[in-house]
């Protein structure tokens, strides 16, 4: 009995908890990382649109203002930016819902899902701004 008691005071040496540098970063993880960023970087783009339609509601020469600004150089890349965030986060929730039906948790198909959904994302931004760009300015002032 005096060896059980002696063996609860004596405290085992137990691991830290590893930090994010022992870690070497796996793909899945990055792609986790980046819908939980695009998720949060979403909202911001949702205060933008907001604020285009609030402009577009508001007059013309309102809309007008706000069309100019998402027209200049810094404008569009923070359109581009959204896109590719809109776009990412959409695949990233394909993703999700592909293991919510509980398949492809093997690993070969969980990396190929994470780096799909990576570049799949840039490459359907590059393809929504190409057409963009063909079809017309995104800045086209109204009459008013």
């Amino acid at each position: 009995m005096a060896d059980a008691k002696s063996l609860r005071r004596t405290r085992r040496e137990r691991p830290l908890s590893p930090h994010l540098q022992v870690y070497s970063p796996l793909i899945n993880m990055v792609a986790s990382i980046m819908h939980r960023v695009s998720g949060a970087g979403l909202y911001f783009g949702a205060l933008l649109f907001a604020w285009w339609l609030m402009a577009a509601a508001i007059g013309p020469d309102y809309f007008n203002f706000v069309n100019g600004l998402f027209g200049t150089w810094l404008g569009r890349i923070v359109l581009l930016g959204f896109t590719w965030l809109l776009i990412l986060h959409a695949l990233g929730g394909i993703r999700h819902y592909i293991w919510d039906l509980g398949r492809g948790f093997d690993l070969h198909t969980i990396d190929k899902l994470s780096w799909g959904s990576l570049i799949l994302s840039v490459v359907l931004t590059g393809l929504i701004w190409l057409v963009a760009g063909l079809v017309g300015p995104l800045a086209t002032p109204i009459a008013g």
